[in-house]
């Protein structure tokens, strides 16, 4: 009997919906110091009163910080102004496209002609008010991204510019998300830049790197329908 009972006991331990073992936790590791003795390069701190505002000149007061009012084409020509003839850095631009800009909404050009894009507006600073997001279309797909905020006293202040090589421009709660080529086929490096308050602008905060999906095969076409004989027609050698 007591073996009996030590068979039936030992039976349901292996039953359906009892507790199994997983194997051996894997152990955790951390990231190890390659060449501890080494001096790394330092890297200098940030200013502490942030970088200076880059405010536009040449347009009226933005009233009550409200960005909706701002017209884009009159912002980036305003800027063109400021800084002609440049061709690298934040406010380079071809030859080819600050001509179009200076020729947007003159009579003759039409409206896709001019390489400033639709605005978008978000709230990039966190303050509670729409910021202005402007894009500029360059050749070769190039492009220039601008974002903009409007202070208290009216002054509209130019906190990120960049040009890049872009396949597509996000917007992720209060990140500018541009993705890119990067330099390996068949990936892309994804940046976000997010609003610094220290530093009063927008930076490169996030980098990285993701494979793009492969494009599916082509669907292919049916094959011809074999030619049809003629009614009447009969084989050759017929009586």
């Amino acid at each position: 009997m007591v073996a009996l009972l030590a068979s039936v006991l030992s039976a349901g331990c292996g039953s359906t919906g009892s507790l199994a073992s997983a194997g051996p936790t894997p152990t955790a590791s951390g990231p190890l110091h390659l060449w501890p003795e080494r001096q790394g390069a330092q890297v200098p701190p940030a200013g502490p009163g942030g970088a200076p505002p880059q405010y536009v000149q040449g347009l009226p007061p933005v009233s009550h910080q409200d960005v909706h009012g701002v017209d884009p084409v009159a912002l980036v020509q305003a800027e063109l102004r400021a800084h002609p003839d440049i061709s690298v850095g934040a406010d380079g631009m071809p030859p080819e496209t600050a001509a179009a800009i200076r020729a947007c909404g003159t009579p003759g050009q039409a409206p896709e002609k001019c390489p400033v894009l639709r605005p978008y507006y978000r709230d990039l600073t966190g303050n509670g008010k729409d910021d202005l997001v402007v894009g500029i279309e360059f050749p070769d797909r190039m492009m220039s991204v601008r974002a903009y905020t409007a202070d208290e006293a009216g002054r509209l202040n130019r906190i990120m510019a960049t040009t890049q090589t872009v396949v597509a421009v996000e917007v992720a709660g209060q990140d500018v998300i541009l993705r890119v080529p990067s330099g390996n086929p068949g990936y892309e490096l994804i940046t976000a830049w997010s609003w610094d308050e220290k530093q009063k602008t927008m930076l490169p905060t996030r980098e990285q790197i993701v494979r793009v999906p492969a494009a599916a095969p082509p669907t292919p076409s049916a094959p011809p329908a074999p030619p049809r004989a003629s009614p009447g027609a009969s084989g050759a050698g017929a009586p």
